[in-house]
C-alpha cells in the first residue's frame, strides 16, 4: 500500500494544474513509514487523491510527481511505457545525437538520458531517480540496444537530494575518450565521460545550424566556445574565421580537434584559453572589431540569490559585446538560466546597447532544440534563450 503525504488546506492548487513539483513548505504530514525515495500519493488536507511521486524530506520539492492517475501503479510497466513514450518520437540515425529523456517534461522528473551513436549517457539528478535506476537502466538496453550505458551523475544537484556525485559505466561497453557524432553536415567529437552536461550541448542543435545565415564571410568571435560547436558550423557556412575563447584548456583543445575533423586548418592564434569577461576587455582595449559575436555563457544563476550578479554578469558581457561589434554586425547571445525569463534577458541586453550606445534590432529569437520539450504546465523548463540581434 502507498504511503501518504498529506498537504495544508488551500495548498492543492499547482498540483491540480499538473505542476510536477511539491514543495516541502505545503506540506501538512508525512506517513512516518515512508522512506525516502518511496513512492507516496499526495493528497488534499481532506484525503482527496491528487497525484503520485516520490518523495526525499532532504530536499525543498518533497514530491516530484510521476503521475496524475489514481489507477496507475508505478511499477516495472510503468517505466517501460514512460521511457519509450519519450523514445518513440526522437528519430535519428546511427551517429547522431539526441535527448531520449527531458526529466519533468517527458513525464520523468530526475531523469535524463541523451544519446550519442551507439552510446546511452545517464543522469540520475534525485534519489527517487536513484532508487529506480536498475529498473531503468534495464528498460533502456531492452528498447535501444546501445553498445553501453554511461552515468554522468557528477552533478552538484544531486547534493540536495542527499546523494554522492557519480559517474561510470552502468551496462554494457565503456564508450571511448572521444565519440563521434553527425549533426547537420557537421561531425563532433564528444568527451562523454567528462565534458560540460552529458559531453555536449544537445540544446544548441538547432542554432548551431541557424546561425550560419549570419557567418557566411563573417569575422566570428565565440564565446564560451566549448568544444567549437558553433566554431564548425560558422565554418561550414563559409565564416573568414572564428575566435575561439574559453577558460576551459580541456575544451580548446577539443574545439582543435573538431574543427580539424572537419577538414578546416587550425590557426593557433584563433583558440584562446582565457576568462571571457577579461578577454573582452582586451579585444576592447586592442580595438579589435568583429562581424559575429557569439556568447554561450554557463548557467550564471543557480539560485534566486543570484539572479542580481547574474543579471550584471550578463548585461557587462553583453555591453563590451556590443561595443567591439562592427556596423550591421550582429550579436547572437544566450543565456541557459532558468531564472532568468526571456523578459528579462531582453532588457538586459537592451540595457547594455544603451550603455554601448549601439542600436540593435532583435530579427530572431532562439530557444531549446525540440528534443528538449517544455511540458505546458512546466514553465520551468523552458531555459534557454537566445537573441539575434542586427547591431548599428
Amino acid at each position: 500500500m502507498t504511503g501518504k503525504v498529506i498537504l495544508k488546506t488551500g495548498r492543492d492548487k499547482p498540483v491540480r494544474q499538473r505542476h510536477p513539483w511539491v514543495f516541502s513548505g505545503a506540506l501538512d504530514r508525512i506517513d512516518p513509514a515512508i522512506v525516502d525515495g518511496d513512492v507516496v500519493d499526495t493528497v488534499t488536507a481532506q484525503g482527496e487523491f491528487l497525484a503520485r511521486g516520490y518523495l526525499n524530506r532532504r530536499s525543498q520539492i518533497a514530491v516530484r510527481v510521476l503521475t496524475w492517475d489514481a489507477g496507475e501503479v508505478i511499477d516495472e510497466g510503468f517505466w517501460a511505457r514512460r521511457l519509450g513514450l519519450a523514445i518513440s518520437w526522437r528519430v535519428m540515425s546511427d551517429r547522431e545525437a539526441r535527448r531520449l529523456v527531458n526529466a519533468e517534461s517527458d513525464g520523468l522528473p530526475g531523469l535524463v538520458v541523451d544519446r550519442y551513436g551507439e552510446w546511452i549517457v545517464l543522469q540520475a539528478l534525485t534519489l527517487g531517480i536513484e532508487k529506480f535506476k536498475p529498473v531503468i537502466v534495464q528498460h533502456l538496453q531492452s528498447i535501444l540496444r546501445p553498445r553501453g550505458i554511461y552515468e554522468r551523475s557528477d552533478v552538484e544537484v544531486r547534493q540536495k537530494e542527499g546523494l554522492p556525485q557519480t559517474s561510470g559505466v552502468l551496462a554494457g561497453d565503456e564508450p571511448s575518450d572521444r565519440v563521434e557524432i553527425n549533426e547537420n553536415t557537421c561531425r563532433y567529437l564528444v568527451d562523454v565521460k567528462r565534458g560540460h552536461k552529458t559531453g555536449f550541448y544537445l540544446d544548441q542543435r538547432e542554432n548551431r545550424k541557424k546561425i550560419q545565415a549570419y557567418t557566411a564571410g563573417a569575422e566570428v568571435l565565440n564565446l564560451f566556445s566549448f568544444s567549437g560547436g558553433f566554431a564548425v558550423s560558422a565554418l561550414k557556412a563559409g565564416a573568414k574565421s572564428v575566435v575561439n575563447v574559453d577558460s576551459s584548456a580541456a575544451a580548446v583543445q577539443l574545439a582543435k580537434e573538431n574543427v580539424r575533423l572537419n577538414g578546416f586548418a587550425v590557426n593557433e592564434h584563433d583558440f584562446v584559453e582565457a576568462d571571457v569577461f577579461s578577454y573582452l576587455r582586451k579585444l576592447r582595449a586592442e580595438q579589435r572589431t568583429f562581424d559575429v559575436i557569439i556568447a554561450d555563457p554557463p548557467k550564471l544563476a543557480q539560485t534566486q540569490s543570484q539572479i542580481e550578479r547574474a543579471a550584471r554578469a550578463y548585461k557587462d558581457l553583453n555591453l563590451v559585446a556590443l561595443q567591439i561589434l562592427r556596423p550591421g554586425g550582429y550579436l547572437i547571445t544566450f543565456s541557459c538560466s532558468g531564472l532568468i525569463s526571456p523578459d528579462l534577458f531582453q532588457k538586459i541586453v537592451f540595457s547594455g546597447a544603451i550603455d554601448a550606445q549601439r542600436e540593435a534590432q532583435i530579427v530572431e529569437r532562439l530557444s531549446q532544440a525540440s528534443d528538449h520539450p517544455v511540458l505546458l504546465s512546466f514553465p520551468e523548463g523552458e531555459y534557454l534563450k537566445g537573441l539575434v540581434c542586427r547591431v548599428s
